[in-house]
């Protein structure tokens, strides 16, 4: 009677043992070949959103290695796949989406030779379509995917969301022209920057100093500059904008003024707004 005992307990043990090993997670791919699944940089995903026309949520059904003399020019450190996955959500693309998508990618051997398992693997894909070829998508980066994750999924859809947008923030090229006007009282002026952008759309910084009076700052999207305005919310797409598309140091050929305390004021005021955004926070 103890021996059957025991037996049973080595079995539910043993059950147990089958069922958690199961219930374990597909591991995520690494770093260099797909944004994390938990603490992503908002700048990461916001790079990949903000040049791809489609962006799908997979998984990944069929890995197969593409022959060496179809990848010519590929390093011998990569390995080309041809990857099958099916979809399991639209994020962005205009005229749907095939149900099962295919899309080449070449993978990081380790120092067996070896690639990452992708088989089963949940990812978001950042691309657009490959013209007269349903289904087939093609990376908009050789690295333009996010392993998924909730958190993640809200990520990528709250900066889509920003991005469709008409009026979305658009890249900014440099700095068209600053200037400072000093006030009537020691310590009072005013910084404006005027910025320049990829489709010409109206950005413009401000600073307002004040005796006994913090610094202000705000930014202005509008072709007259908004006395509303405020600083961005950081992690929002203007701030990515700004954090990541300005220059580190306002350029001194861009500084309309002939005075010296004025160049060096407009400078401060420049550099006072560089450290309010804070750091782009890229990780790749």
């Amino acid at each position: 009677m103890r021996i059957s005992q025991a037996k049973v307990i080595l079995c539910l043990v043993l059950m147990g043992l089958s069922n958690a090993a199961s219930a374990q997670p597909v591991a995520t791919l690494p770093p260099a070949l797909a944004i994390e699944a938990e603490s992503a940089s908002y700048s990461d995903i916001a790079d990949l959103v903000v040049i791809s026309p489609l962006i799908i949520d997979v998984t990944v059904r069929k890995v197969a290695k593409v022959a060496p003399e179809q990848a010519i020019g590929v390093p011998v450190s990569l390995q080309r796949m041809l990857i099958e996955a099916d979809v399991m959500a639209l994020i962005r693309g205009e005229g749907g989406i095939a149900d099962r998508v295919r899309f080449v990618l070449d993978v990081p051997k380790d120092a067996k030779g070896k690639v990452p398992k992708l088989k089963k693997q949940r990812l978001f894909l950042f691309g657009s379509p490959v013209a007269g070829r349903t289904g087939e998508i093609r990376l908009s980066r050789p690295n333009a995917l996010a392993n998924f994750s909730p958190t993640n999924d809200a990520l990528v859809r709250r900066i889509t969301q920003e991005a469709v947008l008409r009026d979305a923030p658009q890249r900014i090229i440099g700095v068209a022209s600053a200037f400072h006007s000093p006030g009537t009282m020691l310590g009072e002026g005013e910084t404006q920057i005027f910025l320049k952008t990829e489709k010409d759309q109206p950005v413009s910084l401000t600073v307002l100093s004040r005796p006994n009076q913090q610094k202000q700052w705000a930014v202005s999207t509008a072709e007259v500059i908004d006395s509303s305005a405020t600083a961005p919310e950081r992690f929002t797409l203007l701030w990515y904008r700004l954090a990541c598309g300005l220059p580190r140091s306002l350029p001194t050929d861009r500084i309309e003024t002939t005075g010296g305390q004025d160049a060096a004021r407009a400078q401060a005021d420049y550099k006072f707004i560089i450290d309010a955004l804070g750091p782009c926070g890229r990780k790749r």
